[in-house]
């Protein structure tokens, strides 16, 4: 596919038809000098062990992308559907859920030597 000019690249996504979804209200983000690792999990109450069900590893260009495309839709969203509310002590709502877990040792991400 050759881009013209001044006219942005089409890229077609097949997404397969028997994907399934999967819900997740968890991330962790780590990083090394050359890449950015999220684990996504699900945390549910009364669950003290949680299994990462879906591992990203991305340049930390295509993160900081990535970000600014979460804001752009985040602000799509409140304009069609309403300010999102987060709680009075979100930030330390944030470090409780995405501060505390810890991959262990055997499943920490390769170090970039590796």
């Amino acid at each position: 596919m050759k881009q013209q000019q001044g006219k942005p690249m089409q890229i077609k996504i097949q997404v397969p038809p028997n994907l399934e979804a999967t819900y997740s209200n968890f991330a962790v983000i780590s990083h090394t000098p050359s890449e950015m690792i999220i684990d996504f999990a699900t945390v549910l109450p009364n669950t003290p062990n949680t299994r990462v069900l879906a591992r990203i590893v991305t340049t930390p260009m295509h993160a900081k992308m990535l970000l600014r495309a979460l804001s752009e839709n985040l602000d799509l969203y409140e304009e069609q559907y309403g300010e999102i509310k987060i709680p009075a002590d979100g930030d330390l709502l944030a470090r409780q859920l995405f501060g505390g877990a810890k991959s262990p040792p055997d499943e920490a991400p390769d170090s970039p030597d590796s």
